[in-house]
């Protein structure tokens, strides 16, 4: 009998495309980046600067695998992962984390509503221009994405749960320290949406 390994269709919170077990709570488009039928072969890491978070499911819709001239489903293990690669909540299938999330955006960035190819602009500079960038410890809020010792990790309350690149779970758990500065993964924007109080699902909490 023939296994097949894990599809390359998992995200990893540095935004890498990776085949890993388990699919985990979300669903993700960044347009087309496989070619030909069934091949499960990804040739690009993004065909547009929309990033986006799905549900797996929503109205009965079946999504197509690696389907010629269809976008590649791609999957988070939850969506503190998915908003450390950069995506944020569809305005289709998650209407209102989305509208949470624009008002969030509102009120941390110019103060009147961003239009979504507006956001999707600058997420994609702070994707391209180095994801990483330094914050106080003691002013990260629960769901965003670390450098540590161990890998990336999502704080949550005075632990970091550190995320296992071969199982796409959460194994280890670290002290979070009291004082100093971070190396955060998640995007700037969001890392103020989500001090602003945006609800981040995080696996296992």
């Amino acid at each position: 009998m023939t296994t097949l390994r894990p599809a390359r269709n998992r995200v990893s919170p540095l935004g890498d495309i990776i085949a890993v077990p388990g699919r985990g709570a979300w669903l993700g488009n960044r347009g087309r980046l496989h070619e030909g039928r069934g091949t499960r072969d990804i040739v690009r890491n993004h065909q547009h600067k929309t990033w986006i978070i799905c549900a797996l499911s929503f109205r009965d819709r079946r999504v197509a695998q690696w389907e010629p001239l269809r976008y590649t489903p791609l999957f988070f293990l939850d969506e503190a992962v998915a908003l450390a690669a950069g995506h944020r909540p569809c305005a289709e299938c998650r209407r209102n984390a989305y509208n949470t999330y624009r008002t969030m955006w509102a009120d941390t960035h110019c103060g009147s509503m961003a239009y979504a190819k507006d956001m999707d602009a600058r997420l994609h500079g702070e994707r391209t221009g180095g994801t990483e960038h330094r914050a106080a410890w003691d002013s990260l809020p629960d769901g965003v994405f670390v450098v540590s010792e161990g890998g990336p990790a999502v704080v949550v309350g005075d632990q970091l749960a550190v995320w296992d690149t071969r199982d796409n779970i959460y194994r280890d758990k670290l002290s979070r320290p009291r004082t100093g500065t971070a190396l955060v993964i998640t995007p700037r924007s969001t890392l103020d949406i989500l001090r602003a109080g945006y609800p981040v699902q995080i696996a296992g909490y």
